[in-house]
């Protein structure tokens, strides 16, 4: 290749990584914090990744519990059973490490807020057990309601009295765009307000559009 040639091509390529570089706007953390989500994205490999049939709208968040953003307990007069546990919830996007996935940033901006309803049964949480789960998240794509449960996994991870916990629900109303869809988390509950964690979930939203 001539050499004005291959500069051009150094060029463009150093243009497109700064662009790729811009983090989404409203981040309050440094520029060196989205570049470590880049790690591992070369512009000359580009790998075809397998699809989904129908191509379902994804979204992941992470909701965090915030006194900012108390319940809205009348929402759970429509859960279907009596909730005995309220919960309010900020929610925040992510970044991601291209090269491994890794979260590297799980507060680039809030997003919206979210009201969950839970049903608990046995305070000693056991692993194994499924709890009555009822919840509205109010996002930029809309606001969704969603109902199921949350299967407990432990209760003495990495401390006795911190609680792990799927929750794996169905999207029962939502944008009216929308055909259905689940949503699903791995959640961090802390009923006895251990010192150094915090009550949230890391979530998956994927629903169809109409």
């Amino acid at each position: 290749m001539p050499m004005i040639h291959r500069s051009l091509a150094a060029l463009a390529l150093l243009a497109f990584a700064a662009a790729c570089a811009d983090g989404p706007a409203g981040s309050d953390h440094d520029r060196a914090t989205r570049d470590v989500a880049l790690t591992g994205a070369r512009a000359d490999v580009v790998q075809d990744a397998p699809q989904l049939g129908g191509e379902p709208t994804v979204i992941r968040f992470r909701s965090i519990e915030d006194a900012d953003f108390p319940p809205e307990r009348e929402l759970c007069a429509d859960a279907g059973f009596t909730a005995n546990v309220f919960l309010g919830a900020s929610l925040w996007s992510e970044a991601n490490a291209a090269s491994s996935g890794r979260v590297v940033n799980n507060s680039i901006r809030r997003i919206g807020r979210a009201t969950a309803c839970a049903q608990i049964t046995n305070p000693t949480f056991p692993p194994g057990l499924p709890q009555l789960f009822y919840a509205r998240f109010d996002t930029p794509e809309g606001s969704f309601t969603a109902k199921g449960a949350c299967t407990l996994i432990s209760n003495d991870v990495p401390q006795a009295g911190l609680v792990l916990a799927g929750c794996h629900l169905r999207i029962v109303d939502g944008p009216a765009d929308m055909r259905g869809g689940v949503i699903t988390s791995t959640s961090v509950f802390n009923p006895r307000r251990l010192p150094g964690f915090n009550t949230g979930s890391e979530w998956t939203l994927q629903f169809y559009p109409s």
